[in-house]
């Protein structure tokens, strides 16, 4: 690692700029990492054939490094081609068209399915998206507003549930000393964890709420009214949805609900075995769950869990031993956009994180500023969201952020420990909830089949509106702090809560579309 000071930030502004501009995701963040490795061979001298060893050997690292985790969307690539193949989806879409006949009760089930699936974030965007895609599309619901409430479901609730990857990653971040216990700590956090709370709060508020959409959501739910989709690869019209979904008319719903059963079940079971639950260590569920690796445990259960696709379907009679293995290859290149996003996304945070410290240079700035401690929450959410969103990484922002955190507070604010680390988290959850090269947000943009650019263009304005009145809350936090934990929690989550009531209910009565939107709209009518 080389000391780049103020250029350590210049990648994700890079490539964050470029693909808000040129709309390419792959080329922007390539050019970021180009950046990179431009600056860290300078300083390093390197030479010009540093940069680009440098940038390959990255890429070779960050690509080996979660080959798991490439290995598990290749594995739901398949098992989502296959399901489709069966019928399963068809017959599911059906199924839930007639018992699920309005927006709002659509996109209750979604929540409710997300909740089924936040032991892991990456498990949830895929699968989420998968099931509900061919339900929302057909009931005329945006792509877009499916992403937005994948995206920020996930996330959210994976954060603040003791039993899931992300609390087994916060957990391993503590000390080893023993001044902050894991679990305890981590669930006291929780109620505070505003961001996580209130994104939760907005998206039933919004599935509830009629006439609810505001700003770029408005727009894209006005053109699904009219019978336009986003996709990855442009807008497709209703008529053209059946292109592709070309299925088996002989599915039924068990044909999705069996597999998609089984890669739950398969995957909570492999993670419990890769933490070493069964290891006659005598480890308790907890512990497993602790010492897991989320992504080698969603590869294995993936794999499981389409060895029993392929024999349940064989038996079923709905595919043939060709098509079986003719939607291995065709499972995989679907998920070749999102494998090439996420290696660059993996190689620009390295390149920030590990070789031009990014982080520790956000944290010195925050370190030798001397603020108030009554302000010290709200700043330490605002550092952890802008680091976050900067390198597209909530996991390495609690890396990076936790340990200085708990630093601080054991020495200038005891009694802020916990309001500290909740807005740690929760800033690090923004963050990654609005970058363009988070994976998360990559992940849920894939799972809708929507256009990346367009999820995230369409839900910043709501995740801004949630962080503001985030920000807010942890000011209240810091000012009531000697009221005591319990009532400052109480006071500054309803505050919250509050602000963030009436700006819903405001904004879509003063942030309509533009003129230039009407008529994108009235095009479509046509």
């Amino acid at each position: 690692m080389v000391d780049a000071g103020f250029l350590s930030i210049i990648p994700p502004i890079v490539a964050i700029v470029l693909a808000l501009v040129t709309k390419e995701v792959i080329f922007s963040l390539l050019l970021g990492v180009f950046s990179g490795t431009i600056i860290y061979s300078a300083l390093a001298g390197l030479g010009p054939f540093g940069v680009l060893s440098t940038t390959v050997e990255i890429m070779i690292d960050k690509f080996g490094a979660n080959a798991d985790m490439i290995l598990f969307l290749c594995f739901l690539g398949i098992l989502v081609i296959l399901i489709t193949k069966a019928g399963g989806a068809r017959a599911y879409g059906e199924w839930a068209s007639s018992k699920l006949k309005t927006r709002r009760s659509v996109l209750f089930a979604s929540a409710l399915l997300g909740i089924f699936f936040a032991i892991d974030d990456y498990f949830h965007c895929l699968a989420v998206g998968t099931i509900m895609r061919p339900v929302t599309d057909r009931t005329k619901i945006s792509r877009e507003k499916l992403a937005y409430q994948i995206d920020a479901i996930g996330a959210p609730l994976c954060v603040i549930m003791p039993i899931s990857s992300w609390a087994a990653s916060v957990i391993s971040y503590f000390p080893e000393d023993g001044s902050v216990s894991g679990m305890e700590t981590f669930i006291q956090a929780i109620p505070l964890n505003l961001y996580a709370m209130l994104s939760i709060f907005m998206v039933l508020f919004l599935t509830f709420k009629k006439k609810s959409e505001f700003g770029p959501m408005l727009v894209a739910d006005k053109l699904a009214e009219q019978g336009v989709f986003s996709s990855p690869d442009g807008d497709v019209t209703e008529d053209n949805l059946s292109d592709f979904e070309k299925e088996n008319q002989s599915g039924r719903v068990c044909d999705l609900v069996i597999p998609i059963v089984v890669l739950v079940i398969s995957c909570v079971l492999c993670m419990l075995y890769v933490g070493g639950l069964f290891s006659g260590e005598g480890l308790s569920i907890m512990e497993a769950f602790g010492n897991t690796v989320a992504a080698t445990a969603l590869a294995l259960g993936g794999f499981c869990t389409l060895v029993f696709t392929f024999i349940y379907y064989m038996c079923r009679r709905v595919l043939t031993f060709k098509e079986l293995f003719g939607g291995i290859s065709q499972g995989v290149f679907t998920m070749i956009p999102a494998c090439t996003i996420l290696t660059f996304a993996w190689t620009i945070s390295s390149v920030c994180r590990d070789y031009l410290g990014t982080g520790e240079f956000v944290a010195d700035v925050v370190a030798n500023s001397g603020i108030p401690i009554m302000t010290l929450a709200p700043i330490i959410f605002i550092i952890a969201a802008l680091l976050s969103f900067a390198t597209g990484t909530a996991w390495g922002t609690f890396g990076i952020l936790i340990p200085i955190v708990i630093s601080i507070c054991s020495v200038a604010a005891p009694s802020m420990t916990i309001t500290c680390l909740s807005a740690t988290l929760a800033g690090s959850v923004f963050g990654d909830h609005c970058s363009p090269i988070s994976d998360t947000t990559i992940l849920s943009s894939t799972g809708s089949q929507c256009n990346h650019l367009k999820h995230v263009g369409t839900q910043i304005p709501y995740a801004v509106i949630v962080a503001v009145c985030c920000a807010i809350g942890y000011v209240v936090a810091g000012v009531t702090n000697g009221l005591g934990q319990g009532v400052s929690t109480v006071i500054s989550l309803v505050v919250a809560l509050v602000l963030l009531t009436i700006t819903l209910l405001v904004a879509p009565k003063v942030w309509k579309y533009s003129p230039e939107q009407k008529e994108i709209i009235n095009a479509a009518k046509e």
